[in-house]
């Protein structure tokens, strides 16, 4: 089953280790395996998570004629870094290394990286209305991202009941076992607490103060949750940009999550969500392929004029897009900065638009046109 970013990883492979992170059950391990059976007939696959493959990774147990070794999880290992190093640097001559985690494979934490010019970094996402089974067609697959998000399992079996059991099943392990393995958390009950207040609150601004107080915790212990989170690939914070803006003023991340079935909001915050998460993973390509440094950002100044996402490419703005379930108007807001900031692109998406337009140089548009046929990135269309 091959995945937007598997024939560049391949290419990747054969220069230099790669890391692959993501959320728990995007298809990380389904992508390794892919490439073994596509370009590494084979490769060996070990998950530190099954006891005899945990062994056989501490003793270095593998055949020397292996093209590829892919370790699932090693992050688990407290000395992986430099224990792939030492494995990396006395590799036998053809042989290439995958490394895959369900948390951020956290390179640069304190201090210099002892790994620098032996890796490449790229970041797995769900599927989007521009990479899709080709049996699945744009119309039926905004529906089912809407309502069952796009991890491969529940997209692909569109079953409410069945999509209700997997969610609950991950949520269980990510917030029992994986965070456990990453940090010292006594309360989970109360973490759990933490990430379903942020499940209501997708698409507006997040006051953690306001919630660390609601949950009885600390403001600091409500920041380094989020932080932590982010880590597992729950979710993600949208910060504000305030360059270029005088009348700007500090406010808090809005926060989106990576499945748009754990939002509970209603259906325009579903919709917001699935255009952070597509933008995301555009941004991520464009970082992990091309190198270029990317950030997604809102804006909102002190009169209050907002527009929903802004996108960042080397310092630079590329587009400004609001997000509306049904008003097509043009929102005042992006008019102001669209003038104000001179994007690339200025973009209203209207989730029930019919026909997409130009209004003064602004596209109005629905989701489907414009991930369909993205004016700015690689057109994906994956056949299983």
């Amino acid at each position: 089953m091959q995945r937007y970013c598997e024939p560049y990883i391949y290419q990747d492979l054969i220069k230099k280790m790669v890391f692959i992170g993501g959320p728990r059950q995007v298809g990380k391990t389904t992508l390794g395996k892919a490439l073994c059976h596509d370009h590494f007939a084979g490769g060996i696959y070990l998950n530190w998570d099954n006891d005899e493959d945990r062994r056989a990774i501490m003793k270095k147990e593998w055949l020397a004629n292996s093209p590829l070794i892919i370790f699932d999880e090693l992050h688990k290992y407290p000395r992986w870094k430099r224990w792939i190093k030492g494995v990396y640097d006395t590799r036998p001559e053809n042989q290439e290394y995958l490394v895959t985690g369900s948390a951020r494979l956290d390179i640069y934490k304190r201090g210099g990286d002892s790994l620098m010019g032996r890796y490449h970094y790229w970041r797995l996402h769900p599927f989007t209305i521009d990479e899709l089974p080709s049996e699945i067609t744009p119309a039926e697959a905004y529906k089912r991202l809407l309502t069952f998000g796009g991890f491969p399992e529940p997209f692909i079996l569109a079953d409410e009941r069945e999509a209700r059991r997997w969610r609950r099943e991950r949520f269980d392990r990510i917030l029992k076992e994986d965070v456990r393995d990453l940090e010292s958390i006594r309360n989970i009950q109360t973490l759990s607490l933490f990430v379903d207040a942020l499940r209501e609150r997708v698409s507006g601004m997040i006051t953690l103060s306001n919630i660390a107080e609601d949950l009885q915790i600390s403001p600091k212990t409500a920041k380094s949750w989020l932080s932590l989170i982010e880590k597992m690939y729950l979710a993600f914070p949208v910060y504000p940009y305030t360059k270029n803006i005088a009348r700007s003023i500090q406010k808090p991340p809005k926060v989106y999550f990576y499945d748009n079935g754990d939002v509970l909001g209603d259906e325009g915050a579903r919709l917001e969500n699935l255009v952070a998460t597509t933008l995301l993973k555009r941004l991520h390509f464009i970082e992990d392929y091309h190198g270029h440094r990317c950030s997604l950002h809102y804006i909102r100044d002190k009169d209050k004029r907002e527009v929903d996402f802004i996108t960042i490419i080397n310092n630079k703005i590329e587009d400004l897009i609001e997000v509306k379930l049904s008003d097509t108007q043009i929102s005042t807001s992006l008019k102001y900065y669209s003038e104000k900031l001179k994007p690339k692109r200025t973009v209203q998406i209207v989730g029930q638009l019919k026909k997409s337009y130009h209004q003064n140089e602004i596209l109005v548009t629905n989701p489907i046109d414009f991930f369909v046929n993205p004016p700015w990135f690689i057109k994906i269309r994956i056949n299983f």
